[in-house]
């Protein structure tokens, strides 16, 4: 019987407290985002939002808590930001959306920083024995989101960024589910031999966890040879926006198959109209017909993206009704 699993890709909005608590002890410049270094009383502010976001997850009743990522400033950047052999400078816009990130330019050999492990052992303390989800970007995003001053070669560049993530991981406490989020693998896809090589880095950060591994593209669709080259890849699921691009999402199951585990992002990360439950679960049946295979060990119930493009309360409905509608399915398929 498949297991439904409501979660979500990370990165939530700050509620609105701490945007304007961190906006009077941050101050509103490039140069005062998170460096890694940020001092007590945001330290503090941060941590009482973490607290807030983990109770908002278990409220819902979320199947995996998640961090949130509030820190993240500069969005799947951020682990890059926080390394000392890394340069940020002007502001650049992330993908075509309306947010901007400092450009990070990496200077120097990476070395992993703990500052995620962190994150997640202050999260672990919390959640009292909910299943913990770990997120990070995908390697293939996170080198096409930077700049390289040190490597002087693309795909030493790629394994470069693998290597950092996979040691990133090596420092995380024990998690149920790793998310790796590659919305690059569409928005600027890989050429070829770049699809392979994009393949074999996430399987090196996939390896560095016994978790689950779920891979999440996000704004469309990947390319054909990109997914079949993902597939090679040892993760346990392939996620899907079903919100940008159903028909060639739907092609590339069809065609080339997917793993025994599935992330559907059927509600909307970014548009405020809030989904009704039985509508995404009945959106998670007709995938399922659509597809005419056995089915799904494990299916993820998510949003497409990440939710910090919400207002604070539409995020906060969008988590009770992924969590709803989890059930829901649950109860249908038994």
């Amino acid at each position: 019987m498949t297991e439904y699993v409501s979660t979500t890709p990370g990165l939530y909005p700050l509620p609105d407290w701490a945007k304007d608590d961190l906006s009077d002890l941050k101050g509103h410049q490039k140069h005062d985002l998170i460096s890694g270094d940020e001092g007590e009383e945001i330290t503090a502010a941060y941590e009482e939002a973490r607290e807030e976001v983990i109770e908002v997850q278990q409220d819902a009743g979320l199947d995996r808590i998640v961090e949130g990522q509030l820190r993240w400033d500069d969005m799947l950047a951020h682990p890059l930001a926080v390394a000392d052999a890394v340069e940020t400078r002007g502001i650049v816009r992330y993908y075509d959306n309306n947010n901007f990130y400092r450009e990070p330019v990496v200077q120097d050999d990476l070395e992993p920083t703990g500052d995620i492990a962190a994150e997640l052992e202050a999260t672990a303390e919390l959640i009292d024995g909910d299943d913990l989800q770990a997120v990070l970007p995908g390697p293939y995003s996170l080198a096409d989101l930077a700049t390289d001053e040190q490597y002087g070669d693309d795909a030493e560049f790629l394994g470069a960024i693998a290597e950092f993530l996979e040691g990133e991981v090596d420092a995380f406490p024990e998690h149920e589910t790793l998310f790796l989020l590659e919305p690059s693998l569409v928005e600027n896809a890989p050429a070829d031999g770049d699809d392979e090589r994009a393949s074999e880095a996430i399987d090196r950060v996939a390896s560095a966890t016994d978790a689950d591994v779920v891979v999440q593209p996000y704004w469309g669709a990947l390319e054909e040879k990109v997914y079949a080259h993902l597939l090679d890849a040892d993760i346990d699921a392939v996620g899907f926006d079903f919100v940008a691009n159903q028909d060639d999402n739907l092609y590339n199951i069809q065609e080339y198959g997917a793993p025994d585990d599935v992330a559907l992002g059927l509600a909307d990360g970014q548009n405020t109209l809030v989904e009704d439950p039985e509508a995404i679960r009945e959106r998670t049946e007709w995938v399922e017909g659509q597809l005419g295979v056995t089915e799904f060990e494990t299916v993820y119930l998510t949003t497409n993206t990440e939710p910090f493009y919400l207002p604070y309360g539409k995020y906060v409905e969008k988590l009770e009704v992924l969590a709803e509608a989890a059930d829901l399915a649950e109860v249908k398929a038994a």
